[in-house]
């Protein structure tokens, strides 16, 4: 990584929002941690979009970045032959999306991965020159070949790592499964990849497969979704860059440090989305340990810490963990930079009210996290013929997206499911759902709405 430039450091904040009482042996201790990043400079945290975005982007703005933009190629992007030629407009717009100064590159993906433009492993600098030259090289892309993502990503990772810059950041695009390499050859690119550069993925049509893409965005902290309908892409793809242009600050880790005694349960992101952050934990001397949130912007996210604390009697307190935002120096050379701090406590009582009583942060997260892992089970059970499971699942999917107010993701469920009463979660399977709407739902059941203040 290059060395980093504190101009470019937004201000972080935390806060905690939790019950700290527990009954006697009470031991469980959960606690939100939001976490909010302002004044980075970027945008200040409004997209340019439209009139608003100038049609050169301002030299200078925002901290160095590259991004490299990974485009299926395979002979599936040539049916309908549109998909083609709406993945080369997307590309182009995303192109033209790149303020001056940005790295970039673009890169064609079939069994192999190929430089359409600049080539012979460089990187171009975003200029008036560079994006009419890289759009005039999408011209040139065909269909053609199978799909193997993992070379694709392999070939972004080393263009990437020769930039000396702060923000290194990927756009993936595919049509189909990832059927001419095994699903340990990608893992083994995700896992060569993870950390380096986050990558946004998206899938385009109905023929890939979600599992796969949602694999690619959490693996590289990106965001993941699907464009059914390839027209939509150019527009997909301008906020995608917008988002990337829009970034502050890079590696930045949530490091959580432990008494002696207390058990780290799991740590995961619960909103904007669902994100598993508990086995993604590297050391960090003793009793504390880093889990990834990749890039920031202007923006806040919500994290769930939940600790298991040793028992205690009436009237005890302790501090059950402490959480830092760190920011790592890049060269290794000096310590990192703590951006702010938020503490977990426990405190035992014998007051029932207080102890029983459960935060609605706390209650809020727990049911969105429950939401995004009946959604998968319910559509599993519905592929694999197991319609009375799949009806109880997105019955308590559509009852929890309704108590909670994700009117989002009720919506996609409408599609799936006939709700006979959202409140209770009786529902019926649809007989017949289209392809687009199943996968909808599948790829975007990780959205959160943040709760109600």
């Amino acid at each position: 990584m290059a060395n980093f430039s504190k101009s470019h450091v937004p201000q972080f904040s935390v806060e905690v929002y939790q019950n700290a009482y527990l009954p006697e042996g009470g031991r469980e201790v959960n606690a939100i941690v939001t976490v909010t990043s302002t004044g980075g400079g970027t945008t200040g945290g409004v997209p340019l979009t439209g009139a608003a975005r100038p049609s050169t982007p301002t030299p200078g703005r925002g901290p160095a970045a590259a991004v490299v933009i990974m485009v299926d190629c395979s002979g599936s992007m040539d049916y309908p032959p549109t998909k083609m030629r709406n993945a080369r407009d997307a590309t182009a717009a995303a192109i033209d999306t790149l303020r001056d100064g940005t790295s970039f590159a673009v890169v064609g993906g079939t069994h192999i991965a190929k430089e359409v433009y600049p080539g012979n492993g460089r990187l171009a600098v975003a200029d008036p020159q560079t994006r009419a030259q890289a759009k005039e090289a999408l011209r040139r892309l065909g269909a053609g070949g199978g799909t193997a993502i993992g070379t694709w990503l392999r070939l972004a990772d080393r263009l990437l790592g020769a930039a000396d810059v702060e923000i290194r950041h990927g756009i993936l695009l595919t049509d189909g499964r990832n059927e001419h390499e095994s699903p340990d050859d990608l893992r083994a690119a995700l896992d060569a990849c993870a950390g380096r550069f986050t990558c946004d993925a998206r899938g385009v049509g109905t023929d890939w497969e979600v599992k796969e893409v949602t694999a690619i965005s959490s693996a590289l902290l990106g965001t993941a979704d699907i464009v059914a309908d390839p027209a939509g892409l150019a527009a997909d793809f301008t906020r995608m860059m917008e988002d990337a242009m829009g970034k502050e600050v890079a590696d930045v880790a949530l490091r959580l440090w432990t008494p002696v005694g207390v058990e780290i349960k799991f740590v995961k992101q619960v909103a904007p989305t669902v994100a598993e952050l508990t086995d993604r934990r590297t050391g960090a001397g003793p009793r504390a340990g880093d889990y990834p949130t990749g890039s920031w912007g202007d923006e806040s996210r919500d994290y769930h810490v939940c600790v298991q604390v040793p028992e205690a009697g009436i009237g005890q307190e302790m501090l059950a963990a402490r959480v830092s935002l760190i920011l790592p120096d890049p060269s290794g050379a000096a310590a990192p930079q703590t951006l702010s701090q938020g503490l977990v406590r426990a405190v035992w009582t014998d007051d029932m009210a207080a102890s029983t009583s459960i935060n609605p942060q706390v209650a809020h997260y727990t049911g969105q996290a429950e939401l995004a892992q009946v959604i998968q089970q319910g559509l599993d059970a519905r592929k694999s013929g197991d319609f009375d499971g799949a009806t109880a699942k997105l019955g308590r999917a559509v009852q929890l997206a309704s108590a909670s107010g994700n009117e989002d993701t009720a919506k996609l469920l409408s599609k799936v499911v006939d709700v006979v009463d959202a409140a209770t979660g009786t529902v019926r399977l649809k007989a017949k759902v289209a392809e687009a709407d199943e996968m909808t739902l599948e790829t975007r059941s990780t959205k959160t709405v943040r709760v109600k203040k």
